[in-house]
């Protein structure tokens, strides 16, 4: 409360904009979807901020992209440290934002401080080609350069390691970024923003602007069509990635995208029932099934399919029936999603082997967990990537047939098999279409040493390691005669 008596007034999340924090004239109220109460306020941008924050980013181009590696590595080291340091209050603001519990934040501030960390240790690799022409009386050099100024779209479920993501390696090649955070979470991508402006980054090299959801197409159209921005760097759902990679098209204009999933995990006759069992149920509902890699499809041979059965049920009870009231989404609109996926399946001759389809919480945005069997093709849930705590049990004989239902999918992110024989995981493993198998491990599972990205509809190109460094430079030629 104020001294007089009347309310406080909301604190409004700012943009960044050539280094100054900006208020802008229009704003929206952001809402915790654990307590449904309006926790603070977000800048709503407008076509004069997209401009200011373009025309600033194309400036400090020019200076950024002659700094010098170890100008760049002693920033990032800098910029870990205060993630370590600020760690319990940018978490608050991810766990107010998105309802996730702290389990969840502590990881991605984690991961966000090895991004950090990796990316400078990278940097003094970045290096240009010496070929051998074919005229011995001519040199020649392949110079990898940094494209310009970046627009970097980052979601709301992880977003601290993902906005970091975004953000750190085309900053890392030289770039400078516009971030277009999520309205779901502007707090979190402010902090990002926040956390590179006291390490010290020049201003103009990293802006963040802000919408109100009604305002999503103008303002993306607009950034994607302006002469400056050069490439687009999306992570988010597979229908959004589609109108990014029109959009982007029709401006010519590459794009590097990861996108949603379907990934199945294959729990063949032999596994460590014990082990596949406690995996699915992380994979299919830690952060409430709102992970691109969550389990979504869990493919059982029909020799353990009971056994498996009841120890998945029993891992799930361990894991998150201690939980105090249900999991927490992000909004009641995807709430309401999985439950309508879920009525359709049962509607349709669906079992539900675990959890209460019809389950009313004390608030829309909670879902507990659930399982169903029976699933056919006729279903929505055969196909939709949903997104949320709910999985679907498959019953399989023959490894031609888990491969089949695993690949018919237009997704291809993530996948699993579970199995103690190691030449029946590689087979599969080589025949799955996606970005990723992890053996005996769950579906959820990306880390700085190992490129990450899509097949199919889950999108394309790489992120991590050098492979995603290099995403953010392009070669030129040179040759001159001796």
């Amino acid at each position: 409360m104020a001294q007089d008596g009347a309310p406080a007034e909301l604190y409004s999340v700012p943009f960044f904009i050539n280094g100054e924090e900006v208020h802008p004239s229009k704003s929206f109220d952001v809402t915790s979807p654990a307590t449904g109460k309006v926790v603070h306020r977000s800048g709503s941008a407008s076509d004069a901020e997209v401009q200011a924050a373009v025309e600033s980013a194309a400036q400090a181009f020019k200076t950024w992209k002659r700094t010098l590696p170890k100008e760049r590595r002693d920033l990032f080291l800098k910029a870990a440290e205060i993630v370590q340091r600020r760690n319990d209050e940018l978490g608050q603001y991810m766990i107010d934002e998105t309802g996730c519990p702290k389990s969840w934040a502590d990881f991605n501030l984690g991961i966000t401080r090895d991004l950090l960390l990796d990316a400078a240790g990278r940097l003094s690799n970045l290096n240009g080609i010496i070929p051998t022409p074919a005229d011995p009386d001519v040199g020649a050099m392949i110079l990898r350069e940094p494209f310009g100024v970046v627009l970097a779209i980052a979601p709301w479920n992880a977003p601290y390691c993902l906005g970091m993501r975004s953000v750190l390696f085309p900053i890392a090649a030289g770039n400078t970024v516009i971030l277009k955070g999520s309205e779901l979470c502007p707090r979190t991508m402010w902090a990002i923003c926040s956390v590179f402006h006291e390490a010290g980054l020049p201003a103009g090299v990293l802006n963040l602007l802000v919408h109100e959801p009604a305002a999503a197409a103008a303002i993306t159209e607009s950034l994607i069509a302006h002469p400056a921005i050069k490439k687009i760097n999306f992570t988010g759902s597979t229908p959004v990635g589609r109108i990014i990679g029109r959009l982007a098209g029709a401006h010519l204009k590459p794009v590097l995208q990861e996108l949603g999933g379907k990934a199945s995990a294959i729990v063949w006759s032999d596994a460590d029932l014990d082990h596949a069992a406690a995996q699915c149920a992380l994979g299919a509902f830690l952060n409430s099934g709102q992970i691109c890699m969550s389990t979504e499809r869990i493919l059982v041979h029909r020799d353990v399919r009971a056994a498996f059965e009841a120890k998945l049920v029993a891992a799930i009870d361990k894991i998150f029936g201690g939980v105090a009231g249900a999991l927490v989404l992000v909004t009641a609109a995807a709430a309401d999603k999985n439950r309508g996926l879920l009525r359709d399946a049962v509607g349709k001759g669906a079992r539900v082997l675990y959890g209460d389809v019809a389950a009313e919480e004390v608030t829309r945005t909670r879902m507990r967990p659930v399982v169903v069997a029976g699933v056919t093709e006729e279903m929505d849930l055969y196909r939709t990537e949903s997104f949320g705590p709910s999985v679907a049990l498959y019953e399989v004989e023959t490894e031609e047939e888990a491969l089949r239902i695993a690949n018919d999918t237009e997704y291809g992110l993530t996948a699993a098999v579970f199995t103690e024989d190691l030449r029946r995981g590689l087979r599969m493993a080589k025949e799955i279409e996606s970005g990723a198998v992890h053996i005996n491990n769950m579906t959820v599972h990306d880390e700085i040493a190992l490129p990450h990205g899509g097949a199919k509809a889950s999108g394309y190109g790489r992120f991590n390691t050098e492979l995603g460094l290099l995403e953010w430079v392009r070669t030129k030629t040179v040759t001159y005669k001796y």
